[in-house]
């Protein structure tokens, strides 16, 4: 079971995302002060228009992602990749996932946040296309705001080789 794969989360992934967000986000606790917001989330509670998406490799969650429905635009709420497989383009995969998900709901916007101490994040998202659309403080986290138009048209299929995808096995399911 060396193939990478990626679904939508069931209830037997709670357990894997949040070791996930622990062991992606804990390097984050000295530089913002206090455990990240990723780390503290409550994912069996996330609501009905949230999709939340696992990537696997070997059997284990490598990476996952959050996605939220807001009516005029798709927040992605949260995306990590484990430590050992950070820098293979899992993120961008996961990237991806979330233009595709606004796609298939309708919207042309994907919005996202990230604390202005993560600076990797701060070159990472505008490299993929987003761009800053203003940063404040809120939560008591010190957030800076990325936005990104996507068009339908845009948005790769994960079988055609488009944007970078290349996960074997067809398709990701778009039910819940």
């Amino acid at each position: 079971m060396n193939e990478l794969s990626a679904r939508r989360a069931t209830t037997a992934d709670l357990p894997g995302i949040q070791q996930l967000m622990v062991d992606a986000y804990t390097k984050y606790i000295a530089r913002i002060g206090r455990p990240p917001a990723p780390m503290t989330a409550d994912y069996a509670t996330v609501p009905d228009s949230s999709r939340i998406w696992v990537l696997r490799r070997r059997g284990a969650i490598i990476g996952a992602l959050v996605t939220e429905h807001r009516g005029d635009h798709l927040l992605l709420e949260t995306v990590a990749v484990a430590p050992s497989s950070q820098g293979h383009g899992y993120g961008r995969l996961l990237l991806d996932r979330a233009e595709r998900d606004a796609a298939e709901l309708g919207l042309t916007e994907v919005r996202l946040y990230t604390n202005e101490a993560m600076t990797e994040n701060l070159t990472f998202y505008p490299r993929h296309g987003y761009r800053e659309t203003g940063r404040a403080v809120q939560d008591g986290f010190r957030r800076v705001y990325f936005s990104k138009t996507v068009r339908n048209d845009d948005v790769g299929d994960l079988l055609d080789g488009h944007r970078g995808d290349h996960l074997k096995g067809g398709g990701l399911p778009t039910s819940r």
